[in-house]
């Protein structure tokens, strides 16, 4: 059954203060929560029973049958979907992100949930499996941002912390500037660390001192005027193609 104190409880996660206190995250939609459930702890499920008949068994604490009526009234959808769940804050250590050994995004102050979903999609797609944030990203596990991320939340590991901290390691550290040097003209190393930075600002001058290899990415033809920069999830998507294709290339 689901009741007002249920009710009231779902509308409070749509703030992040709610959130962090109660360690819980919302997610809707059918494929999107039937990912969901291979990595985060169930605490509570509504669905309609045609899409609980589709699933066999659930890792679900608690499940409540429900029509569309019911599942409009918390949805944070303009179009309801068949289930929605409340799922608990994963627990990821920081030297999980390790860059000695792999490559690892990191987002100085990507404030667009819909671009820091994006780019959690992109980071799934091109193998990248964990992305640090700065504390005044976006917040990974708001409404907005989950639904973004089309599942892919549940393959790659978010973590908040200071920047400053993180990048003071024994790795590259890679960002992109108009003044850097071309991507496609240079040697990319298969780990370390990417920076992409802030929607309107770029990346922060306090982060840039860290920052050891910078990187442009041209437009075509090289000559073409206009546009002056790409969309930070757009730019994260040529960059991680492009330190791809070069370790493919390197262990062909």
């Amino acid at each position: 059954m689901l009741t007002k104190a249920k009710i009231k409880q779902i509308h409070s996660l749509k703030m992040k203060k709610c959130r962090d206190e109660q360690q819980l995250f919302v997610a809707e939609g059918n494929k999107l929560v039937a990912d969901m459930l291979s990595s985060f702890r169930c605490e509570w499920m509504i669905a309609k029973p045609s899409w609980i008949a589709t699933q066999g068994e659930m890792p679900v604490n608690e499940l409540v049958e429900a029509d569309n009526d019911d599942i409009r009234k918390i949805s944070f959808l303009k179009t309801p979907q068949d289930v929605l769940a409340l799922f608990r804050y994963p627990s990821y250590r920081p030297e999980e992100a390790d860059p000695s050994v792999r490559l690892v995004l990191a987002l100085d102050g990507v404030q667009d949930p819909g671009n820091l979903g994006a780019i959690v999609r992109i980071a799934d797609w091109f193998g990248v499996e964990h992305i640090v944030c700065s504390p005044d990203s976006a917040d990974v596990f708001g409404p907005k941002t989950v639904q973004a991320t089309m599942g892919s939340l549940a393959r790659v590991k978010v973590q908040s912390m200071p920047l400053e901290n993180f990048l003071k390691q024994d790795v590259p550290v890679y960002g992109t500037f108009l003044d850097g040097e071309d991507i496609y003209c240079q040697q990319l190393t298969p780990h370390g660390i990417v920076v992409m930075g802030n929607e309107g600002n770029g990346i922060r001058p306090s982060i840039k001192s860290l920052i050891s290899r910078r990187l442009y990415i041209p437009p075509y033809p090289a000559t073409r005027t206009g546009l002056q920069s790409l969309n930070v999830a757009a730019a994260t998507a040529v960059v991680c193609a492009e330190f791809r294709r070069q370790a493919n290339s390197a262990s062909a």
